[in-house]
């Protein structure tokens, strides 16, 4: 697959990646998923570059498949907020973040189309090549910050994704007893405090039924994910 032709649409918003707690260099290892939340492109680019919003993104791909890069990846784009995964809460010194041009939920939340998927499995795949990021860290948003997002939200085709080598997906639920989900989406890396760990997880996984309640299909969904990570390694 080609990767796509990149469009350069600087941003202000950014500035280096921190290092962590030691003092050393964190490793890039999250490639995180958004929608824009905007009406369209233009309007999403004018806000990711305007200095006063204070926020952004590595890359913004509109419907068509056009890909714009705000942001450099060696440098830290605002993208992820207060957000935690695997224990890490400097998500964006940690991660490279992708917007896909959606209306989302409060506009008029739609399907992907195909040009944009397309775009997206190139980049990431491009991406993916030339950085050691483990599967299991290609994220939504509401992964990292399942209380506060819901990007990209039900309608994103992940398991189109995982068929093309972008992620994983599990092929069928395991055994697993719903009261030992909360614990297993710990070992994924949703964080523990999250109150909708669970939605954000059944968003991912099981679109169709989105209530936040452990049952055991969801915690068989998470066994078998959770299998499908630890094989992978990373």
């Amino acid at each position: 697959m080609t990767p796509p032709a990149v469009i350069e649409r600087p941003s202000p918003n950014c500035g280096p990646r921190r290092p962590g707690p030691d003092g050393a260099g964190q490793p890039i290892d999250m490639l995180l998923l958004h929608y824009t939340d905007m009406e369209s492109a233009d309007a999403a680019l004018e806000r990711l570059c305007d200095p006063e919003a204070e926020v952004s993104a590595h890359y913004l791909i509109d419907e068509d498949g056009a890909v714009y890069r705000l942001v450099a990846e060696s440098d830290r784009a605002w993208h992820a907020g207060l957000a935690q995964w695997r224990g890490q809460s400097d998500v964006n010194s940690r991660s490279i973040g992708v917007e896909l041009q959606n209306p989302g939920h409060r506009l008029g939340y739609r399907p992907f189309p195909a040009a944009q998927i397309a775009a997206l499995t190139a980049l990431c795949r491009e991406i993916l090549a030339r950085r050691p990021i483990p599967a299991r860290n290609l994220l939504a948003h509401s992964d990292v910050a399942p209380d506060r997002k819901l990007d990209p939200g039900e309608l994103f085709p992940w398991r189109e994704l995982a068929a093309a080598g972008v992620g994983l997906w599990p092929p069928a639920p395991a055994a697993a007893s719903p009261e030992d989900l909360r614990d297993l989406l710990t070992r994924i890396g949703y964080d523990p405090a999250a109150e909708r760990a669970v939605a954000a997880f059944q968003r991912r996984f099981r679109p169709a039924a989105i209530d936040n309640r452990p049952d055991a299909e969801t915690a068989g969904l998470a066994a078998a994910y959770l299998a499908l990570c630890e094989d992978a390694g990373g």
